[in-house]
């Protein structure tokens, strides 16, 4: 009997569907080339072609539904796209990682916000859109590899450099939490798909979209920092981020430290200014803060007075940096150069003419948003030509004891480097990077 049994029944998963794969089929177009071929209305493909990807999206806990998100690349990923399906659960015949191959003839073609689409056609008041593709014809046209797939590895990013990286594909947001105001909630109200808010230490922010009808949705948001991986959905400017399950989050880590946000903080203060006699694409303006917390710099701003002026020149708007405790931050008008030249890149790109880029003989000052100047390098209405705060050809450095802004230009402060200056300060050119020392101020 037991013989009988065993030739049967060969395995004990009754779940497992039989595979639907293909080791014949090649792909003769891209994601890209697909992309190119869509004007701004859904169209029916008509060509024999054939795209492959990799599976990188699960319903297994209910957070995706009639859904298939595909990429075009394990590593590295340039495109991914939405085959939209009438078939649940989608995991089961298409597991995560999977290589897979897409026969596009007979599919439609559409966008909705960033997210190209394939499926069947839906009509609505005359209007041609993407919509669900039979679950009887899906296997017609995604096709499995049969002993190919690949592990998918999620792109390591940051909010702030979302913008370098494809809709749709898979990514790893890293030192991101939950905002004070969503510790204590749920992942998503009860069948409801619900926006929570992700944040880096700098504010920087994502949305976290979530099904009403995820398993987890009632587990409560965790209160630590870490990293996070999930599909990115973008929309114009608008970012959100759909994850497989819980388990894509891993926030064991501290929570980033408290950020002031007092407008009149003294603890910030210009360390350094650069203008290299050598290179001048290589100038740059140092701020420090000195004190133990972090310090939001939320419409505070650098202003610029060229030569004599007593109008600003020009100024940087430092809204939505912050400074970490005891730290610099580094504002470059040329970021490419200011890398190849010192080894990093700057905390802030900015233009030229701006107030990182003076040559020399320029005025600056630091003010909060209450419009209080907080610290002030030269005297405004001054040319700096040959003056103690003229720095042309070299550096103003900040004396290391020195712990908090200044609204009077104090010469006893600042160690000056040029080359044309006043008595006092040190007539001798500097040179990058060796004279230098962004990022550091002891």
């Amino acid at each position: 009997m037991s013989t009988i049994i065993s030739a049967c029944v060969p395995n004990s998963d009754f779940n497992a569907p039989q595979p639907n794969c293909d080791n014949i089929l090649a792909a003769n177009t891209t994601f890209q080339e697909l992309e190119e071929m869509y004007s701004g209305d859904a169209f029916r493909i008509q060509e024999d072609l054939i795209i492959e990807g990799y599976v990188i999206s699960s319903d297994e806990a209910g957070n995706f539904f009639n859904e298939v998100y595909l990429q075009d690349k394990t590593e590295g990923p340039t495109k991914g796209l939405l085959l939209e399906v009438e078939l649940s659960p989608a995991y089961l015949h298409y597991p995560l990682d999977t290589k897979v191959f897409v026969k596009l003839k007979g599919l439609f073609l559409g966008m909705s916000g960033e997210t190209l689409k394939l499926g069947s056609s839906f009509t609505s008041f005359g209007n041609v859109s993407v919509g669900r593709l039979p679950a009887l014809k899906v296997q017609d046209h995604l096709i499995a590899a049969c002993d190919e797939s690949g592990s998918v590895v999620p792109i390591p990013t940051t909010i702030a450099q979302l913008d370098q990286v494809g809709s749709n594909t898979l990514i790893k947001l890293k030192d991101v939490e939950f905002g004070e105001d969503e510790l204590g909630l749920n992942y998503a109200e009860p069948q409801e798909e619900t926006i929570r808010i992700l944040q880096d230490c700098e504010e920087n922010k994502i949305e976290l979209l979530t099904s009403g009808y995820a398993d987890f949705q009632k587990e409560l948001l965790p209160g630590g920092k870490g990293s996070i991986t999930g599909i990115l959905k973008r929309d114009g400017e608008k970012y959100q981020l759909v994850i497989r399950d819980i388990t894509d989050l891993d926030f064991a880590n501290e929570r980033c430290p408290e950020i002031i946000t007092e407008f009149t903080s003294k603890d910030i203060f210009i360390s350094e200014l650069a203008d290299p006699d050598n290179n001048t694409g290589a100038r740059f303006v140092e701020l420090y803060n000195s004190s133990n917390q972090a310090l939001d710099l939320n419409l505070w701003t650098l202003r610029r007075y060229t030569n004599e002026k007593t109008e600003v020149s020009s100024s940087i708007d430092l809204s939505g940096r912050v400074i970490a405790a005891k730290s610099t931050f580094v504002i470059s008008p040329n970021a490419e150069e200011f890398e190849l030249v010192y080894g990093f890149p700057p905390d802030m790109s900015v233009s030229t003419n701006s107030p990182a880029d003076s040559n020399g003989d320029d005025n600056l000052e630091l003010v909060d948003p209450f419009g209080t100047i907080i610290d002030v390098f030269g005297v405004v209405g001054e040319d700096g030509s040959g003056t103690n705060h003229e720095f042309e050809d070299g550096r103003a450095l900040r004396n290391s004891e020195v712990t908090q802004g200044n609204p009077t230009y104090t010469f006893g402060e600042w160690i000056i480097y040029n080359d044309s200056g006043d008595a006092g300060t040190i007539n001798q050119p500097q040179n990058a990077p060796g004279d230098f020392t962004p990022g550091h101020f002891d």
